[in-house]
């Protein structure tokens, strides 16, 4: 995303500029004290690009740093030859030289949460960088008080055998492999999971796992997540009781799946699942991460599972429509056990006075052709709801910061919210309460829905209630053709023409209400409401039971397909 690139090739720009600055100003001048002080600078901006960018290479950045400030450690003690001072050098030209080698070779190693394994080796590899850029700001303090050389020999000989320790145990790791029976593994042999959630996907994503997370507790059979990128390591682990593991390589994932696994769900299309998919002693099923008309959600990727389950007949629909050839028998129908505590209107809600209206808009996607977000346009539906006394509960996409321009007209709608919650006192809900609220709490908040293309509208038309979709492509009469969920709500046009006659319909007439009902039945199944989930509880049940002649749990290791 262009914002990415603008963070990282301004961090980028910091960190090398200070770095050249702090060692000339350290070397060529006597300006010892502003010198140590931009070399901290460029320390905390080496911090901050390594945060933004966690897999750059900063060897000459830090050399220069840890250069400088040994020429101003050298200078503020003025006693000529130092031998601490060129002790201390080799020993950060060492740590220089390691910490990124040991770093990327910590990042190979499996890990675990919610698991009683100590593997704390690769946790130290990861955290090294920040160690060396802690002893750099040390030092900068030492030399600026004036301490002895040896201070700062003994703080760098501390660091350097840590990262030897690392080192070594990093070396024993691969050369002395422990054959797939490691801790983790040793562990998830005890735990005997029936069956995994494999997930790899972008930063920022790990909704797609924790709206699934209660319902397969709810299955009542030990299970695992399995993840393939650390950043998902904590938040998901924190999430669930569940034992979580990274894997790394395919190594690590041969090690994580264990014998007694007998199914692997999926929540998205990522290309990584092929490393899993290639597990063929498993059935495989595809959840999705919701129900939507969007182009993803017919993606001819899903053929490559044994199950895919779908919320109703209208996904599979929806495949045949995009020209994707899928067996029948592949398909099952749970409903969206995530709507479950959906609060349901069964009356149409017509004239409403005061209503609370919820604004979903979606991202802008990976492309052009999956680009349904309503946030260049929306600031005139957000003035016409406000005219109509509207309560706006505001709650944009999570990939939404990583456009630049649509961070920026999210944050204009905020702040016109904001100003007039002051003026009027309507609770408007925006910003970080917003994202607190679930959506399941958002939509028992509301009464009607404006929203773009995306899943929203599925979980919101079980509640009964009216809605708009955008019609951002300017598609006119093919807009429903291309997404039939739009025929049951109200097709707001791009350029708004049409918005007071949309909001009419919406908070007033409501003439669509009747039709809803039936598309809520095509959408998200015929299911009684008081035994929604039981029907996605059901089937992911009869996908752990053992097929004739598979082999029994504990007797083989799964191996992948050669």
């Amino acid at each position: 995303m262009r914002g990415d690139l603008v963070r990282k090739l301004a961090a980028r720009c910091l960190t090398i500029g200070l770095a050249v600055l702090a060692f000339v100003v350290l070397a060529l001048t006597g300006a010892t004290g502003w010198g140590l002080a931009l070399a901290v600078a460029a320390l905390a901006a080496t911090a901050a690009e390594q945060r933004v960018r966690p897999s750059a290479d900063l060897v000459a950045e830090t050399t220069l740093i840890a250069a400088a400030i040994l020429v101003g450690y050298a200078r503020r003690l003025d006693d000529g030859l130092n031998l601490a001072l060129v002790a201390t050098g080799l020993v950060l030209l060492g740590l220089v030289l390691l910490v990124g080698p040991l770093r990327t070779a910590g990042s190979l190693e499996i890990r675990a949460a919610n698991l009683p394994v100590r593997a704390w080796t690769p946790l130290i590899a990861d955290q090294l960088g920040t160690a060396l850029l802690g002893l750099l700001a040390a030092l900068a303090l030492a030399a600026t008080l004036d301490l002895p050389a040896g201070v700062a020999l003994a703080a760098s000989l501390l660091v350097g055998a840590g990262a030897g320790a690392v080192a070594l145990d990093l070396a024993r790791r691969r050369f002395r492999p422990r054959a797939g029976r490691g801790p983790v593994a040793a562990a998830l042999r005890r735990h005997q999971p029936e069956f995994l959630l494999y997930f790899s996907a972008p930063p920022g994503s790990e909704y797609q796992v924790t709206m699934w997370l209660p319902y397969l507790e709810r299955i009542g059979r030990p299970f695992l997540v399995v993840l393939r990128e650390p950043e998902f390591l904590a938040p998901i682990a924190a999430a669930t009781d569940a034992p979580v593991v990274y894997c790394p390589t395919l190594g690590a994932l041969d090690e994580a799946l264990v014998p007694s696994l007998r199914a692997a769900f999926y929540v998205n299309h990522g290309a990584k699942n092929s490393h899993c998919v290639r597990f063929t002693q498993l059935s495989h099923v595809q959840l999705h991460h919701g129900d939507s008309d969007k182009a993803p959600s017919a993606n001819p990727v899903s053929g490559i599972f044994d199950r895919i389950f779908v919320a109703g007949q209208a996904a599979i629909d929806r495949y045949a429509r995009a020209g994707v050839q899928i067996p029948a028998d592949k398909f099952v129908v749970v409903g969206r056990p995530q709507v479950e505590s959906i609060e349901v209107r069964p009356e149409p809600a017509r004239g409403l006075a005061n209503p609370t209206v919820l604004y979903t808009p979606t991202w802008t996607g990976h492309h052009a052709d999956a680009d349904y977000c309503s946030l260049p346009v929306a600031e005139g539906l957000l003035h016409r709801l406000l005219e109509r006394g509207a309560t706006v509960i505001l709650r944009a996409h999570p990939y939404t910061g990583q456009n630049p321009a649509s961070a920026r007209q999210l944050g204009r709608l905020t702040e016109l919210l904001v100003a007039d919650r002051a003026h009027t006192g309507r609770q408007h809900v925006v910003g970080a309460a917003a994202r607190e609220l679930s959506l399941t709490e958002c939509v028992n908040a509301s009464d009607a829905l404006v929203s773009d293309v995306s899943g929203v509208i599925s979980d919101f038309l079980y509640s009964g209630k009216p809605y708009a979709v955008t019609d951002m492509g300017g598609e006119g009469e093919r807009f429903v053709e291309r997404f039939p969920l739009a025929g049951s709500g109200y097709v707001l046009r791009r350029d708004m023409s049409n918005v007071d006659d949309v909001l009419t319909a919406l908070l007033d007439t409501d003439p669509l209400a009747e039709a809803r009902w039936a598309t809520r039945r095509r959408y998200l199944g015929d299911f009684p409401a008081e035994s929604y989930a039981e029907a996605f509880l059901a089937a992911a049940r009869r996908e752990l039971m053992l097929p004739e002649g598979r082999v029994s749990e504990g007797s083989a290791q799964l191996s992948p397909l050669a």
